[in-house]
């Protein structure tokens, strides 16, 4: 793909953002293109939204969850960027009006106290960049018609991002095995999956590893204060206006998101 090309995907995204119409998938849009063009897709975007306001609070890893890439039909992870206004207080209403087709899954977030930038980042190092760990819900969302998201879809769609909610007790890596963590996950009261830790890439410290080691190697820097969120534990499920999620991580605690049909 050409620069303007480029520059033309990018467009389309950021329009379905505003008008709420999802578009048709890029990969069949423009045929051959490859992740070197996704990336370059999304990262036009990142730079068109912070021109305008809009600050990168951190990154999420997608599609590390083996039953996840299934469902999506996909075999890898990706990375996307989470913007201030993606960030929601867990129980308070989360108007539905802001997302095309959302769905959420559960997440062990990543709270960073030094800076983390790859290529070459170990174990040691991503456990020394933590400072505390958070339940958490992704909320994902496609600007992709259907869900019908090939690995290049959505990455160039900033890997499906849409919101974020973080839970309120925060655990150092010292008091958890992260790798052990169950995670119990309801939908209006009735359990609708489970999962644990090593559901991650064999653990959600393996997770960072990747995003950082991979975002380095294009000179991005995973901040102090970022959050990381390295994946889901169990299949994502979709929403509705009137749900309410909750899940319990095994030590950890727990997080809960509202969702409501006005933005009221």
């Amino acid at each position: 793909m050409e620069p303007d090309t480029h520059a033309e995907a990018a467009d389309r995204l950021l329009t379905a953002y505003t008008s709420g119409v999802a578009i048709p998938p890029l990969s069949a849009t423009y045929e051959g293109m490859t992740l070197e063009d996704a990336y370059a897709v999304q990262l036009l975007q990142v730079k068109s939204l912070t021109d305008a306001g809009r600050i990168v609070r951190g990154h999420k890893v997608g599609l590390t969850n083996a039953r996840v890439q299934q469902q999506l039909g996909v075999d890898q992870p990706d990375y996307g960027h989470l913007y201030d206004d993606f960030f929601y207080l867990e129980h308070m209403p989360i108007p539905m009006g802001r997302f095309l087709q959302p769905r959420v899954e559960p997440e062990i977030a990543f709270v960073l106290r030094k800076p983390l930038r790859g290529p070459g980042v170990t174990v040691t190092d991503a456990i020394d960049a933590v400072d505390y760990v958070l339940p958490s819900f992704e909320i994902v969302d496609s600007r992709i018609a259907d869900w019908k998201i090939t690995i290049v879809d959505t990455i160039a769609d900033n890997a499906s991002s849409g919101a974020v909610v973080l839970g309120s007790t925060p655990t150092r890596l010292e008091d958890v095995d992260l790798r052990l963590v169950g995670c119990t996950f309801r939908r209006n009261g009735q359990v609708v999956g489970t999962g644990a830790g090593g559901a991650v890439l064999g653990s959600p410290i393996n997770s960072l590893i990747w995003l950082a080691n991979t975002v380095g190697a294009l000179g991005i820097t995973l901040e102090a204060g970022h959050v990381v969120l390295p994946g889901s534990l169990t299949p994502v499920c979709p929403v509705a206006a009137g749900d309410t999620f909750s899940a319990h991580f095994a030590g950890l605690g727990s997080v809960t998101a509202r969702f409501v049909k006005e933005d009221s």
